[in-house]
């Protein structure tokens, strides 16, 4: 609530906006969101109006605090007491009695928030490229990840290498298939001789080499497929609220040589991201905030895009593809 004096900034009712941030806001962020320019404006503006003073009041308490502290230290040079550091705290009201033992619970929040444990991970939002890797991270080749780290030994032949290599593929696919039988076992039967997989009645039915049929032990942990049900093209697995997305493929290289047309296995990974606007970043200005908000509008539209240079080849990286299933 300046007043104007660049000639960069434009007056929306009581506010003193940046041009490039007003044009970013009406002509791409509010199309389509059924929010019209002059209630966006009017909102901001009573936000701010509610919300500067107790902003302004916060900051004062830190400069308060922040010069007790000085002061403290420049009365008492060297290393404190810890007991005496600490009654110092609290009586500055740095330190605040600790309060009786509490629960939080979430509402409206989305599983992967709310209830299922998995890894997280934290990227700076003006890096498009970035962004969209963290996206994306929700999935990862198993596959790809055992043919190309030390988690396999390298001896007879499987040697990790920058193209495929059969030998150490074959581990792979073994390995893969003990990991089935241990996280989704069958009834009767392993996963190592499972020549299809198919939905019958709504239940994953798996064919084995020697004719017989055999479903999941826990019929729970089928969570769907994608496809025909009689040669799905994927099935979707799941193990303590995560998923496992086999891929289904008889013309896939890999896929052609499994008895059951695995080309692939997916983990579900990185379920969440912290796109940071803050600690690995400084977004100030206004260029910079609508350099950070652009990627994130581009994000919930699922059109950001980042060229990739690597190897001498450019190419472009865009969110993943949905995936769709049906139980």
């Amino acid at each position: 609530m300046t007043s104007l004096s660049e000639t960069d900034r434009v007056a929306i009712g009581q506010l003193s906006v940046d041009r490039a941030w007003r044009d970013f806001i009406e002509q791409e962020a509010l199309p389509g969101t059924g929010v019209a320019s002059a209630d966006f404006w009017r909102g901001l503006e009573h936000l701010i109006a509610e919300l500067a003073p107790r902003n302004r009041d916060l900051l004062a308490t830190r400069d308060v605090l922040q010069e007790r502290l000085d002061q403290w230290h420049q009365q008492h040079p060297g290393q404190p007491d810890p007991r005496v550091y600490t009654q110092m705290l609290k009586e500055i009201g740095y330190r605040v009695p600790v309060p009786p033992s509490f629960t939080l619970a979430t509402h409206r929040v989305d599983p992967e928030v709310g209830e299922v444990a998995a890894p997280q991970l934290v990227v700076p939002i003006t890096n498009a490229r970035y962004a969209l890797n963290a996206a994306n991270a929700r999935w990862g080749s198993l596959y790809d990840a055992l043919h190309g780290t030390d988690a396999l030994p390298e001896d007879g032949g499987a040697e990790r290498s920058a193209t495929y290599n059969p030998v150490r593929g074959q581990r792979v696919i073994a390995y893969v298939r003990e990991f089935l039988d241990q996280t989704f076992a069958l009834r009767e039967g392993s996963h190592r001789d499972a020549t299809a997989y198919a939905l019958r009645d709504g239940a994953l039915v798996i064919r084995l080499a020697d004719g017989a049929q055999t479903g999941l032990a826990d019929p729970d942990q089928f969570a769907g497929i994608a496809g025909d049900a009689d040669q799905p093209e994927a099935v979707l697995l799941r193990h303590h609220g995560l998923h496992v997305h086999l891929t289904i493929d008889r013309d896939h290289p890999i896929g052609r040589d499994d008895p059951a047309g695995i080309a692939d296995v997916h983990l579900e990974a990185a379920l969440t991201t912290i796109l940071d606007l803050e600690d690995s970043v400084a977004c100030v200005d206004a260029e910079d905030k609508v350099h950070a908000y652009r990627h994130w509008l581009g994000l919930m539209r699922g059109d950001l895009t980042a060229t990739v240079r690597k190897g001498g080849e450019t190419y472009e990286r865009r969110l993943a593809a949905p995936r769709h299933y049906r139980d």
